[in-house]
Formats: C-alpha cells, structure tokens, sequence
C-alpha cells in the first residue's frame, strides 16, 4: 500500500479544523480483499491528526494480519511519534456492535476529539470524511449522519432491488417505533463527538449486532444532543460477502421495541474500553 502523506489544509476545511483529532473505527471480519484499499484511501485524506483503528474478530482470513502489516508500515513512515493506525485484535467473531463500541471507548479513552465509525469493505464514500468533520465543528452537533435518505443521498446501482426495499423498510421501521427525526438511523457512516460518546453512548449499548447503529444514535438524540444528517452515495460492497443474516434482521427488528420501553440508565463510562 503506497503511504499516504496528510497535508496540513483540506481545500474547504480551516487549518485549525484539519488539526482536529479524529480516528477512524473500522470493524473488520474476513475483509482481506478490501482492506488495504480502504485504509489507503483514509489515510490519503488531508487531516494530519487522523487516526485509524482497525477492530479485527479474529478474521479466520488473515485480515487481522493484514492489519497489523499495514499498521507497521505506515507508522515506521510517518515522521510523527503518534501512530496514524492501529489495530485491536479481538479473539472472537462477537458481533459487530461490540467491535464498534469496544473501537470508540478507545478512542475516546486515547484522546481523539471526534470518532467517525465506518465500513471497511469500500461502500463508504471516505472522500466525504473531511465535510461530516466541517460540518460538526461547524453547527456544534454531536453526531453527524452519512445519509443515504436525505435530499441528495443515494444508493449505488450495484444495489439489488431487494436489498433497496429491505433497507428503506428498516429505516422506516426503527425511526417510527422510536419516534426518530432521521431519514437514515441505520447509517453506518456517523461522526460522533467525543463527549456524546462518553456521556450517552459508551458502557450504554446492549446490541451486539447492526443494530448498534440505532441503539447509539437513539441514546445520543434521547439525552438531548443534535444530530444533523449529510447526504452521501452509499456503494455496493467492493469485495467479500455481506455478513447481514437471518439472526441479524431478527435482532434488528426486535431491538426498537426493547428500547422503546427501556428505562434510562446512568451512564457508566469509566475511562475503559467497553468489551
């Protein structure tokens, strides 16, 4: 992977903006065909305070390993003594929600302003990045959505028409029981504020699985924080196979209706990462 080099200004971003710290969570389960591409891709963006942290599940695929690689040879080129990437290796395949939230609380615990959870497999446009980031500092919101049902969003043609109608089905669904202001509250692709993490999110998820993306973005809107959405093309996949299966869609459309009727907890957060 050819080494991405930051530069100190992004054309439509302030100096002091590009400077903030943000890292990049990037869950990871047999994702060898699309790793390197999107890390070099992240990497590449004009924010000099990036970091990105690769959450592997023990990738019987050898994307942990990859990882780790990919790690070792952009931090021995980069001329600061922060690392620019990481990985957390986790023993087990434990669902993707816990990667995410096991991902953020170190990232809020290692210091990083903003944390932006993504996808790995290329279905995220990372050219976006630098706009959710400017558009956070800039109305002060907790989080800001990557939308694909906004004014302006959109899916990529590779999109089967089943999996078009079971994903506008699944927004609908989530946002009505909860009673959510978002077009897209299973977007994958969100910008959160660090103390939105700390303070509504972190030791707070029960979702082990997709719908982690609802869970979080229900408790930062419930304890009061703004969120504004950014329309984005969302791309079929590059390379590996979807892990959304029956047990997921299950879980998916139970979990709205156990937080619908879920007390408020204290937050819990304690300066670890959650497992």
């Amino acid at each position: 992977m050819p080494l991405a080099s930051a530069a100190t200004r992004h054309p439509g971003l302030p100096r002091p903006w590009a400077a903030v710290p943000l890292t990049v969570v990037m869950p990871t389960y047999n994702e060898i065909g699309s790793l390197a591409g999107t890390c070099e891709r992240v990497l590449s963006l004009p924010l000099p305070r990036l970091h990105l942290k690769i959450v592997d599940d023990n990738s019987p695929d050898g994307t942990g390993d990859l990882a780790r690689e990919l790690a070792a040879l952009v931090n021995s080129a980069t001329c600061s003594t922060v690392p620019r990437m990481s990985v957390m290796h986790r023993p087990e395949k434990n669902g993707l929600g816990r990667a995410y939230a096991a991902g953020m609380a170190e990232a809020v615990a290692e210091g990083a302003s903003y944390v932006l959870q993504m996808d790995s497999d290329g279905s995220h446009p990372v050219a976006t990045i630098p706009q959710l980031l400017g558009v956070a500092l800039s109305a002060g919101c907790g989080l800001v959505v990557g939308s694909r049902y906004v004014s302006g969003g959109s899916l990529g043609e590779g999109w089967p028409a089943r999996r078009r109608v079971l994903s506008a089905w699944a927004n609908w669904y989530a946002a009505t029981i909860l009673g959510l202001p978002l077009r897209d509250v299973t977007s994958g692709f969100t910008l959160w504020r660090a103390d939105v993490l700390r303070e509504a999110v972190i030791g707070q998820t029960t979702s082990a699985g997709y719908s982690f993306q609802v869970e979080a973005k229900w408790l930062a809107l419930r304890a009061g924080h703004a969120a504004i959405e950014v329309p984005i093309r969302f791309e079929q996949r590059q390379a590996g196979a979807s892990k959304m299966n029956l047990a997921v869609q299950a879980e998916s459309a139970l979990v709205p209706w156990q937080l619908r009727f879920r007390r408020p907890q204290p937050a819990c957060y304690n300066g670890e990462p959650a497992m």
